[in-house]
C-alpha cells in the first residue's frame, strides 16, 4: 500500500513558484517518493548534461575572537562566488564540516550557515549538504545546522531523515531525485547523503560521538530502495546513483598503501586510521560502518561514486575491490581547518555526460585559480 500510495504522490506532483521558507520544511517522511513538493525540480541540462560541484571542509567559524578567523571566512566566500560563476554547476554538494563548532560562540553558531549559503543563494543554485565531526560540537549539532539551512536557503534540499534513522547525533541521511526533464514520471539519478556523525554532544559535559554511519541506515536503504523499485522500477537501465559522506568508510583505508601516483592521481598527503577514516578512533569499533557499506552496495544499482571529504590533504580515486565501487576524496575548498601552503583549495567537479545510467562520468579537481589536475574518467575500468 505504502508503495501505490508513493506512486499516486508522484503522478499527482506539481511545482509551485519559488519563494522563501518562513520555517523549516524539509522533514522526510519513510517512503515518500516525493520528498520535495514545495521545491523546483531538479534536472538535467537540455544538451542531456549534469554538473556537480563540490566544496568540502569550509570550516567556517575559527577564531571569531580575533582578525584571522574572520579573514578566512571572507577568503572561503570569496572563492565560492569565483568557482560559481566559472563552473556554473546544475547543483552543489557542501560535503561535510561546514562549520569548526569548537571555535564558535554557542549563542550564534547557526548564523554561520548564512554566511555559507549566500553564494548559493545569489546564484540560484539547487544544493545539499552532509555535516561532519566539527558539525557536532558543543556549540553546534547537525540538527541545528539544518534547520538553519533549510530557513535562509530557499534552494537547499538538504532534510533529515526519518524517526529512528540515523543513530545518535546523525539526523542528516536522504537522498534527492534528479530528472531529465521536468514532467519526466521517474527520476534517472539519484544522488544519497549519508550521516557519518563524529563529534561531540552538545554542553558542557560533551562526550564523543560514534563516527560511522550508523547501522539503521542499512535497513533504511534497503527499504527506500524496494519502495522505488515497486513505484518507479528496477534501477538497472534506468537510473543512476551517486553517494556522498563526510568521514570516509573505513574499508578505504587498506587501499591508500596500493595507489599509483599515475593511475590514482591527485594529492595524497593525509595517512588515513588515525582518527581520519570510520569507526577508527577506537580499536574496539572497527567494521561499525560495515553493515552500512554492505547495504549501500548491495541495494544501489548503478552507483558510479561514493565521494568523501574530511582528509583535507587527499583528492584521489580508487576503486574498492570487496564493493567493486569507485570511491574519491572531495577537495579541500575552505580557508578554515588544517592545510599546508602547497596543497591549495578548490572544489571538485562531477560531470555526467547523458542521462543513460551506465554512461561515464568525469571527474577532476579546479582550485580556485582555475588550475585543474587528478582529472579521471569513472567508469567500469577504472583502476
Amino acid at each position: 500500500m505504502a508503495a501505490i500510495a508513493a506512486l499516486c504522490a508522484l503522478l499527482a506532483l506539481t511545482i509551485p513558484a519559488l519563494s522563501a521558507p518562513t520555517e523549516p520544511r524539509q522533514v522526510a517522511l519513510p517512503g515518500a517518493l516525493d520528498p520535495y513538493p514545495t521545491k523546483p525540480r531538479v534536472t538535467f541540462r537540455e544538451d542531456g548534461t549534469f554538473k556537480i560541484t563540490v566544496f568540502a571542509d569550509l570550516h567556517y567559524g575559527e577564531n571569531p575572537w580575533d582578525a584571522w578567523g574572520p579573514e578566512q571566512d571572507v577568503n572561503s566566500t570569496k572563492l565560492m562566488r569565483i568557482v560559481l560563476a566559472e563552473e556554473k554547476p546544475d547543483y552543489v554538494v557542501l560535503n561535510g564540516d561546514l562549520i569548526t563548532g569548537e571555535n564558535t560562540f554557542r549563542q550564534n553558531s547557526t548564523r554561520l550557515i548564512d554566511e555559507i549559503v549566500a553564494p548559493l543563494n545569489e546564484f540560484q543554485l539547487p544544493f545539499s549538504s552532509t555535516h561532519g565531526n566539527h558539525d557536532n560540537e558543543p556549540n553546534i549539532t547537525h540538527l541545528e545546522e539544518i534547520k538553519r539551512e533549510q530557513l535562509v536557503a530557499p534552494l537547499s534540499y538538504t532534510r533529515t531523515a526519518p524517526p529512528g534513522i540515523g543513530g545518535e547525533e546523525g539526523p542528516g541521511t536522504y537522498w534527492v531525485p534528479v530528472y531529465e526533464h521536468v514532467d519526466d514520471p521517474t527520476p534517472v539519478l539519484i544522488l544519497w547523503f549519508f550521516d557519518s556523525r563524529g563529534g561531540w554532544t552538545p554542553g558542557s559535559n560533551s562526550t564523543p560521538v560514534p563516527d560511522w554511519v550508523d547501522d539503521s541506515v542499512a535497513g533504511w536503504i534497503e527499504r527506500e530502495i524496494a519502495a522505488m523499485d515497486a513505484a518507479w522500477g528496477p534501477a538497472d537501465d534506468t537510473r543512476a546513483a551517486l553517494a556522498f559522506v563526510h568521514i570516509p568508510p573505513h574499508a578505504i583505508q587498506a587501499l591508500q598503501p596500493g595507489l599509483n601516483s599515475t593511475r590514482d592521481p591527485g594529492l595524497n598527503a593525509d595517512v588515513l586510521g588515525s582518527g581520519s577514516t570510520q569507526a577508527t578512533t577506537n580499536p574496539a569499533n572497527i567494521g561499525k560502518d560495515q553493515p552500512f557499506w554492505e547495504s549501500l552496495n548491495k541495494n544501489v544499482k548503478n552507483l558510479h561514486a561514493v565521494f568523501s571529504g574530511h582528509d583535507h590533504g587527499n583528492e584521489w580515486c580508487v576503486r574498492e575491490p570487496t564493493m567493486d565501487v569507485i570511491f574519491c576524496f572531495s577537495k579541500h575548498s575552505g580557508y578554515g581547518g588544517y592545510s599546508d601552503s602547497w596543497w591549495g583549495h578548490g572544489v571538485r567537479n562531477i560531470v555526467f555526460p547523458s542521462p543513460r545510467p551506465t554512461d561515464a562520468l568525469d571527474t577532476w579537481i579546479r582550485f580556485e585559480n582555475g588550475t585543474i589536475q587528478a582529472r579521471v574518467t569513472l567508469d567500469s575500468s577504472y583502476n
